[in-house]
């Protein structure tokens, strides 16, 4: 992750959300993630924003999986109203199919039609960050409750796995992250290609008594209007702990096909900030951004037409200036975010009860 003493290019990420603001499609999901993976963007997001007869946004990552090579699939998946034990492993699962691209956006949305739809009141306030926290914190137990070497397929004593390097997790949800529950562990899957899939919350989630910064390895964040990312930027990288990536957010309307910007429909409110212009109006927008911040994601208002004026002028632009790096080849998400892979807790304090012992 970038800082002031150690600047480096930025990546590009892609909200592949259907098509767009304006429903229109690039055909299939697999013709739009070898597009944005051809098109020089390093990530592609998926928003779990429920739509009739479609997959989730997990499956919808899973699918794009064994299709792509070199861009990381990065889901929304939320932590209120889904199992936190059943979002580990389907994680877990997407980082296998990935070849160690995956990655998780916590998310956690104030809905009563999920409350219902799964039997449970409606969470609100800072009740969404504490869930947020408690499925996070589990999650993680879960991928390390498999130490790397657990599989040994051991033909002469007929065992596939060491039980001994399979650990209880032990986690009880605090009260205050809403109906209690408690996971026994381990996992049901062997832990991730990464180790830990890196997870990325929007800045909002993360204060005092809601989820700490140690518990996320990149943070969301956006402002009113483009010109304020970067002081955003600056403020987010001056209260969170070093080592947490920071991308901006930015919605994305640009003059394409002979139509000027400000032509086209207006895209509803995000919440997010909008650029509306050039395809070289952007670029100049970008590089500076990207010098703060380690990455941004766009969100296209029509994936087809802002995917040519990106991929065209945009991309090629940022890496001739040098603000974007190029795609890594045969990495991981964490190899991508500057993260080493890190050792299981439960194989740690395995090893230092043995050395105890001794």
């Amino acid at each position: 992750m970038s800082t002031a003493a150690t600047a480096r290019p930025g990546f590009l990420a892609i909200e592949l959300d259907g098509a767009g603001w304006d429903g229109a499609g690039s055909g299939t999901l697999a013709a739009a993630v070898l597009a944005v993976e051809s098109a020089g963007f390093h990530v592609a997001t998926f928003k779990d924003a429920p739509e009739a007869g479609r997959a989730n946004a997990l499956q919808r990552a899973a699918f794009a999986g064994p299709v792509t090579r070199s861009i990381a699939l990065v889901p929304e998946v939320d932590t209120v109203y889904t199992e936190p034990f059943h979002v580990s492993t389907q994680l877990a699962s997407l980082d296998y199919v990935s070849g160690g691209r995956a990655g998780w956006i916590a998310t956690a949305t104030e809905s009563p039609a999920a409350a219902a739809a799964v039997g449970r009141r409606s969470v609100t306030g800072e009740g969404l960050a504490k869930e947020a926290s408690a499925a996070i914190e589990v999650s993680r137990r879960l991928w390390d409750s498999w130490e790397d070497d657990a599989v040994i397929r051991d033909v002469a004593t007929g065992r596939y796995i060491d039980v001994d390097k399979l650990h209880y997790v032990d986690f009880t949800a605090p009260e205050e992250a809403g109906p209690g529950y408690s996971i026994k562990g381990p996992s049901i899957i062997p832990r991730p290609l990464q180790g830990q899939l890196p997870v990325i919350a929007p800045l909002g989630l993360l204060g005092s008594g809601l989820v700490d910064d140690a518990a996320v390895d990149a943070v969301l964040v956006t402002a009113p209007t483009p010109e304020l990312l970067t002081a955003e930027v600056r403020d987010a990288r001056s209260r969170l702990r070093t080592g947490v990536a920071i991308i901006a957010e930015l919605d994305v309307v640009l003059d394409s096909r002979g139509l000027a910007a400000a032509d086209r429909p207006a895209p509803a409110d995000s919440g997010r900030a909008l650029f509306t212009g050039s395809a070289a109006g952007l670029a100049a927008l970008l590089a500076p951004i990207l010098a703060e911040a380690d990455g941004v994601r766009l969100h296209p208002a029509s994936f087809d037409v802002e995917l040519d004026e990106l991929s065209r002028v945009v991309l090629p632009e940022l890496r001739r200036s040098g603000a974007l790096r190029a795609p890594l080849q045969d990495a991981t998400f964490r190899d991508l975010l500057g993260l080493d892979r890190p050792a299981s807790r439960y194989a740690d304090a395995a090893a230092t009860a043995i050395a105890a012992a001794e």
